[in-house]
């Protein structure tokens, strides 16, 4: 009853997390611009992201403009799609496999070994696709940062974390741990599997003693 219970907390973190990776991928705030260094008032907010650069006017009006070529767009830009996209993807055939392999559903093998195996490749799909997630967030806040700090770029051209970044750590988090509850959740299950294949057979190995005891001799 323990493991249902850690393997349905590890699943609706990972849910959440999950969800978290997909509101991080399509949100354009990534970066914003930065207010450092002069008491610059600047009329316009500017943001950007993965897909998208916005405009925000003092009067509340926002102008997107997406990225037209993909071949143009910056190289760091172009890995954060690609991981961000394998993580949603993994996190989705995470969450249909965990299904599958989870103690309280009754979908496929009622086996508790292979449902355990099977939970066990929805939680290592979770953990993929948290770090694919960490990975891509890091990068781009490295990016971010050290452009910030460039003495060469001029106060008004600096960006600082946008609200993106900060969604995407607390995401890869919650589908990191979501993973490992999982994996965690299926220890000894093995042994189980076993003992449930044994007790689950008993009249094939009492029909091979009694062919053995009637068996005649050539």
């Amino acid at each position: 009853m323990a493991n249902s219970g850690f393997q349905l907390l590890g699943y609706f973190l990972a849910l959440g997390g999950w969800i978290g990776i997909i509101s991080t991928t399509v949100l354009p705030q990534w970066k914003q611009s930065s207010y450092a260094g002069d008491a610059i008032i600047m009329a316009v907010g500017l943001y950007e992201g993965l897909w998208m650069s916005c405009a925000s006017q003092s009067t509340g009006q926002v102008q997107c403009k997406i990225f037209d070529s993909l071949l143009s767009l910056d190289v760091n830009i172009q890995t954060c799609r690609a991981l961000m996209v394998i993580s949603v993807l993994m996190g989705f055939m995470g969450i249909i496999v965990s299904v599958v392999g989870m103690k309280c559903t009754k979908v496929g093998d009622n086996n508790p070994s292979t449902k355990s195996k099977i939970a066990i490749s929805g939680g290592s799909l979770f953990l993929l696709s948290g770090v694919c997630t960490l990975v891509a967030v890091s990068w781009y806040a490295a990016q971010v940062s050290a452009h910030f700090f460039d003495p060469n770029t001029p106060t008004n051209a600096k960006y600082d974390f946008g609200t993106a970044l900060f969604v995407g750590w607390a995401a890869s988090v919650l589908m990191m741990l979501g993973g490992a509850f999982l994996c965690c959740s299926c220890i000894n299950e093995d042994r189980r599997g076993q003992q449930f294949y044994r007790q689950s057979q008993p009249s094939t190995t009492r029909e091979d003693e009694l062919l053995s005891e009637t068996s005649f001799p050539d």
